[in-house]
C-alpha cells in the first residue's frame, strides 16, 4: 500500500490522543504476545493504537504495512525531533524509553546525515567483513577460541555431563567477549565494561548506574584508541571520520554494543532453541552446512527485535484503517509482521514463505548494514555450530512452550535456556591451544598462525571477570 502523497487527514478523523488505548505490556503480552497481536489485528486491522508505558503509540502489525514504514524514509522519520508529543512537552520526563531516543546517534538520523554516518560504519567494518583479510580471520578465530574457552570452563566447573543454561553461561558471555575484542578494549577496561554490560542487559536494580558506567567506558575507549590506535572497529571508525569527538564515538559504540549483545545474543539463543526443539533432520542440516537457513527460520519464528525503533510521521498519511497525523509515533512490529507473513504463507498453494523475508535485520534505508549483518551472521553460526561440535548430547530440561521469556517494549528474548548436556571425548580443556579447525575451513583451507598471546590473555582476563557471574548462583542447573 502506497501512502497518499499530498492528502491531509480529514477533520473528523480520530487522532491518536483521542482514542482509548489499552496498555500493550500486560501479563497477557508477557505470556502470549502472538495472541495479543492477533487480538489487536481483529479489533483494529493492520495498525492499532496502544499504550506503551503510559504513552499512546501506533503499533504496526501487518507485514505489508511494516515494510511501507521501514522503506519510506521521506514519510517515516527516525529523528526524534519530529515527535509532536515530545516537542509539545507532553511526554513524562521519567518515561523509561525517552533517554535512549534522546541519544544523538546514527540510528536516529535521517537523509544525508544518516548516509554519512553509515558510510563511516561501512568503512570501519570493511576490514572485518571478509574472512580472508587478517582482521576478518583473526576476529573469526577469536570467536571460535572464546566459544571453546567457555566450553572448557563448563567442563572444569561442572564436569563432562550435567546441566547448564545456554543463555547465561554461554551465549551472553560469548557476545560480551566478542564485543570487547571487536571494539578493541584493553583487558583492564574490558573487565569493567563486561560486568556493567551484563548488569545493564539484565535490567535489574543496578541497570541504570551500570548503563552510565558502560557509556563512560565507551567514551574512555574512544579516547584511548585515539591516542593508541589498534586493529579494531573503534580505531577504524576514527580513521574513517577523524572529526568524531570522543563523546560522539562513545555513543555510537555504546548503542552498537547494546545491539550486538542483545540482538545477536537473541539470534544465537533462538537458533539454538530452533535446533533443540526440532527433529533429527534439523540437526543434520547443521552438518550439511545449512545453518544459515536454520538462523533465518529461527529469526522468522522469534524475531530478535520484537517491536522495532520508533518512526515519526513527517506528514498526515493513511496507514491501515487510520489516518496517522504528522508528528505521530509508530512502532513497526517485526514479531507481528512475521505472524502475518506466516499466515499468508499458509494460505498459499505451496504453503511456503521464504525465510529470508524475515525482518530480524530490518529493511529499507535503516536496515542493518551488509557488513554488520554478515559479521553477526558469522558469530551466530559459529556460536551455534560449536555447541553441536562439542556436545554429544544436549536437550532441553523444560518443554519449549514453558521456557521463560523476557518481554519488553522492544526485545523479547529467552531469560534462560536450560539444558542437560554430555560433552564428547574431544572437548576443549582449559589451557589448550586455540582450536582453529572451523576457522581454517571458513578461510578456504589457508593455513594461519594461532591467535596472538595478547588475544588469549584478553580471553582469560574476561573469563576471570565473568566467572562469578556465570557460576555463582547457577551451578548445578
Amino acid at each position: 500500500m502506497n501512502p497518499q502523497p499530498f492528502a491531509a487527514a480529514p477533520a473528523d478523523a480520530p487522532s491518536l490522543e483521542s482514542l482509548r488505548v489499552e496498555p500493550l505490556l500486560t501479563s497477557a503480552f508477557d505470556t502470549d504476545p502472538a495472541g495479543v497481536y492477533a487480538q489487536l489485528r481483529r479489533m483494529y486491522g493492520p495498525v492499532a493504537p496502544v499504550g506503551l508505558m503510559g504513552v499512546p503509540v501506533w503499533l504496526v502489525l501487518d507485514y505489508r504495512e511494516v515494510l511501507d514504514v521501514l522503506r519510506q524514509e521521506s514519510v517515516w522519520r527516525r529523528d526524534i525531533r519530529y515527535w509532536r508529543a515530545r516537542a509539545e512537552g507532553r511526554l513524562p520526563q521519567d518515561w523509561p524509553l525517552l533517554a535512549g531516543y534522546e541519544v544523538r546517534q546514527t540510528m536516529f538520523m535521517d537523509d544525508e546525515e544518516h548516509l554519512a554516518a553509515r558510510q563511516t560504519y561501512h568503512s570501519a567494518l570493511g576490514p572485518f567483513q571478509d574472512a580472508r583479510t587478517p582482521q576478518g580471520w583473526e576476529l573469526r578465530s577469536a570467536v571460535v577460541s572464546y566459544a571453546d574457552e567457555l566450553v572448557a570452563m563448563l567442563a572444569a566447573e561442572s564436569g563432562t555431563a550435567g546441566f547448564m543454561d545456554l543463555a547465561a553461561q554461554y551465549t551472553r558471555p560469548l557476545l560480551l567477549m566478542v564485543t570487547t575484542r571487536l571494539f578493541g578494549f584493553p583487558v583492564e577496561l574490558g573487565d569493567e565494561m563486561v560486568i556493567d554490560m551484563w548488569r545493564m542487559l539484565d535490567g535489574g536494580p543496578d541497570a541504570g548506574p551500570a548503563t552510565g558506567r558502560a557509556l563512560a567506558a565507551m567514551t574512555r575507549l574512544a579516547a584511548h584508541r585515539r591516542a593508541v590506535p589498534g586493529d579494531d572497529l573503534t580505531s577504524y571508525m576514527l580513521l574513517a571520520d577523524p572529526s568524531l569527538s570522543d563523546e560522539q564515538l562513545g555513543r555510537e559504540l555504546f548503542m552498537n554494543a547494546v545491539y550486538l549483545n542483545d540482538i545477536t545474543g537473541n539470534m544465537v539463543c533462538n537458533t539454538l532453541l530452533e535446533v533443540l526443539r526440532g527433529n533429527a533432520t534439523v540437526r543434520r542440516s547443521l552438518s550439511a552446512g545449512q545453518i544459515g537457513e536454520t538462523i533465518n527460520r529461527a529469526a522468522l519464528a522469534n524475531s530478535p527485535v520484537a517491536n522495532m525503533c520508533f518512526r515519526f510521521a513527517a506528514r498526515d498519511v493513511r496507514l491501515g484503517n487510520f489516518w496517522i497525523r504528522a508528528g505521530d509515533v509508530v512502532s513497526p512490529s517485526a514479531a507481528a509482521a512475521h505472524q502475518d507473513l506466516m499466515a499468508i504463507g499458509s494460505s498459499l498453494v505451496d504453503s511456503t514463505v521464504s525465510t529470508r523475508a524475515h525482518l530480524g535485520w530490518g529493511a529499507g534505508p535503516h536496515q542493518c548494514p551488509t557488513a554488520a549483518r554478515e559479521l553477526a551472521g558469522t558469530v551466530v553460526a559459529t556460536a551455534v555450530g560449536r555447541v553441536f561440535d562439542h556436545f554429544t548430547k544436549v536437550e532441553l530440561t523444560l518443554p519449549a512452550d514453558q521456557l521463560p521469556w523476557r518481554s519488553g517494549p522492544v526485545v523479547r528474548g529467552l531469560r534462560l535456556l536450560p539444558v542437560r548436556y554430555e560433552l564428547g571425548p574431544g572437548h576443549p580443556t582449559t589451557g589448550d591451544p586455540a582450536r582453529l579447525g572451523s576457522v581454517r575451513a571458513a578461510a578456504n583451507g589457508a593455513p594461519r598462525p594461532d591467535p596472538s598471546h595478547a588475544s588469549r590473555r584478553h580471553a582469560r582476563g574476561l573469563l576471570q571477570a565473568l566467572r562469578h557471574l556465570m557460576w555463582g548462583t547457577r551451578k548445578g542447573g
